[in-house]
């Protein structure tokens, strides 16, 4: 079974930095897609970045040219770099990656989730 583990988050004053990782481990044969999502309370979780296995990107309006995506295919590992974050960042980070596992079983895994938190 495919398992993602976030690390990275915690309480930044508005306009500081952050660097979530999230790795991925368990049988995986290929990760095709790997994103991070976010949820704030009382919102929807809403897709805040997402890169492919060759490296092409998308973001969220709300994130462009604040955050970047980046991967390690080697590691199995995405990263979410964030710059001048905002208390409207405020929110639980979760990755989520999906591709094929050992066995040809495809599988779409989500992590437990890291609290970002921005003080204004």
């Amino acid at each position: 079974q495919v398992q993602l583990v976030e690390s990275g988050g915690g309480l930044v004053q508005a306009g500081g930095s952050l660097r979530l990782s999230c790795a991925a481990s368990g049988g995986i044969s290929s990760i095709n897609f790997m994103a991070w999502y976010r949820q704030a309370p009382g919102k929807q979780r809403e897709l805040v970045a997402g890169i492919t296995s060759g490296g092409s990107t998308n973001y969220a309006d709300s994130v462009k040219g604040r955050f970047t995506i980046s991967r390690d295919n080697a590691k199995n590992t995405v990263f979410l770099q964030m710059f001048s974050l905002k208390p409207e960042d405020t929110a639980v980070y979760y990755c989520r990656a999906e591709g094929v596992a050992y066995g040809s079983n495809w599988y779409d895994s989500r992590g437990q989730g890291t609290q970002v938190t921005v003080s204004s």
